[in-house]
């Protein structure tokens, strides 16, 4: 599949650009047509000879490469295409890292993975986890004339790709040849890809997904990707819930971290149409009747048509802040604020945005909102109490003897989060090469009714059968317990502990 061949054409592009991915509210099947109305508003560039489209989910990148000068519809002589990410994302080939995808052998429809050992050396194939790819051979919206067209669906799991890190703009970078026996043709691009990542193209993940207006709150619209509308987040508790297979998972979560403010885009043109320019948003902490203005700096990234260039943001010295032009596209659209929750007491924090015209004086009338998010920056409490044989506590980098029968050991942990906002935890042991078992482990779904808080477990004496626990072979094992917090920054759940010990049990 992945070998380098004689080249009959060969087309050299030194110059990297930039795609900018469009969001799609609908999983893509690889084997839809290209000419299907899922991929309309897909972000698109040109390279020699044919067309990238790319759009992408909290979970998949769906692209295409539309080859209009492959117009032989010749499958099984020889076409194939490679497609290489920089994982990474280091601009240079990082051995067992960056991977390549191309035609598993004998199976045009089916994708094949191989991880980079070097500039046009690879690993053996095999079929990825996740990603698939299908061809397509017709017209496109570029060309009416029948030709080849490679589509993909790449999970961003297996290309270290995530939408919600807020360290930068959410991107990677890619190269792929497409190659074509009749007419004889090979497009390397950038050129030299698969031998040196310099000039790979940057791709940036879109997102920006548009939620229901109905569960939009009525300025603050949504805190990163979590409706504020009283059907998604409890105002009395501040916890958020959102529904089965949303951008989002939140079963009455808590929230944390770095924030993001978006408004209702609606509303907020609406209030721009009269004359809205500048705003303030206003905080009031846990047991306060007394609302302040909320100060923070923040960049956000503004597309040019052919980049992202960042922009920065504050407040002015009325702890004011302008609103950007609605036409203007940024990374994060109609973004009111981010701001960093670490240190602020836990508990429930209100907020509201207050509107002005350019002097900063003159008030623009808005509708009312009271923004109530319960505060939770602390990781829940982890800690393995005992581990036992028999009535003697075990102690760390012991060397037990484990007779035979039911002879074993017995543990007693903690996996506590006081605030009620543990989402899961876990006990199990890893031993050997790679290896492991689990013991136990809670879930807040299965634990509790919905709706309600979930400390966890203290002094919990872990439930094994037999009643003794038997490690499955003589080794040195590390026990570890480990927790995570129901606490979302608006794209994922953030916050995790974790406490272990270690082991030698001979048997």
């Amino acid at each position: 599949m992945l070998t380098e061949e004689s080249i009959s054409l060969a087309h050299t592009f030194s110059l990297t650009t930039s795609l900018n991915s469009k969001w799609t509210e609908s999983p893509i099947d690889p084997a839809t047509s290209i000419m299907d109305s899922i991929w309309n508003g897909a972000g698109e560039f040109q390279f020699p000879n044919g067309w990238v489209y790319a759009k992408n989910d909290a979970k998949f990148l769906y692209l295409v490469l539309d080859v209009l000068a492959d117009t032989g519809n010749d499958l099984g002589t020889g076409d194939y295409y490679w497609l290489s990410f920089d994982v990474d994302e280091n601009r240079g080939i990082s051995a067992n890292k960056d991977v390549n995808y191309g035609l598993y052998p004998g199976n045009p429809n089916k994708m094949g993975i191989q991880k980079y050992l070097g500039p046009g050396v690879w690993t053996g194939i095999s079929e990825p986890p996740e990603s698939k790819s299908r061809i397509e051979f017709g017209p496109s919206p570029k060309s009416a004339t029948p030709h080849r067209i490679w589509k993909f669906k790449i999970a961003l799991t297996e290309i270290n790709a995530s939408l919600f890190s807020l360290l930068g703009l959410p991107f990677t970078y890619f190269g792929f040849r497409v190659h074509s026996t009749n007419p004889a043709l090979t497009i390397d691009y950038p050129a030299n890809f698969y031998q040196n990542f310099s000039n790979l193209t940057k791709l940036y993940f879109a997102r920006k997904p548009a939620p229901n207006p109905s569960l939009m709150g009525a300025i603050i619209g949504t805190v990163g990707l979590i409706p504020t509308s009283s059907s998604v987040l409890n105002a009395a508790t501040g916890r958020a819930t959102t529904t089965a297979g949303y951008y989002v998972e939140a079963h009455n979560a808590a929230f944390g971290g770095v924030l993001n403010f978006i408004a209702n885009s609606v509303n907020l043109n609406a209030l721009i149409g009269i004359g809205a320019n500048k705003y303030r948003i206003m905080h009031a902490t846990p047991g306060s009747a007394t609302f302040l203005p909320l100060v923070s700096a923040w960049t956000n990234y503004r597309w040019t048509g052919a980049n992202y260039i960042p922009i920065s943001f504050g407040a002015d010295v009325n702890k004011q802040y302008t609103l950007v032009n609605p036409a203007e596209e940024y990374s994060i659209d109609d973004l009111l604020i981010q701001f960093s929750t670490y240190g602020m007491d836990t508990g429930i924090h209100r907020f509201k945005v207050e509107f002005f015209k350019a002097d900063g004086v003159t008030p623009v009338a808005s509708a009312a909102q009271v923004l109530s998010l319960y505060i939770d920056n602390n990781v829940p409490t982890v800690n393995i109490n005992s581990i036992k044989h028999g009535a003697v506590e075990v102690s760390a980098c012991a060397i037990e003897q484990i007779g035979a029968g039911t002879d074993g050991l017995t543990f007693n942990v903690t996996a506590n989060d006081p605030e009620g906002n543990l989402r899961a935890w876990s006990f199990s042991a890893t031993y050997g090469e790679n290896q492991s078992t689990a013991i136990y482990s809670q879930a807040y779904e299965t634990a509790v009714p919905p709706g309600t808080n979930w400390a966890g477990v203290l002094n919990f004496a872990v439930p094994t059968v037999p009643a003794n626990w038997r490690p499955p072979l003589q080794c040195a094992y590390s026990f570890t317990i480990q927790a995570w917090a129901r606490t979302t920054n608006g794209y994922g759940y953030i916050g995790h502990s974790s406490y272990f010990r270690n082991l030698t049990l001979l048997v």
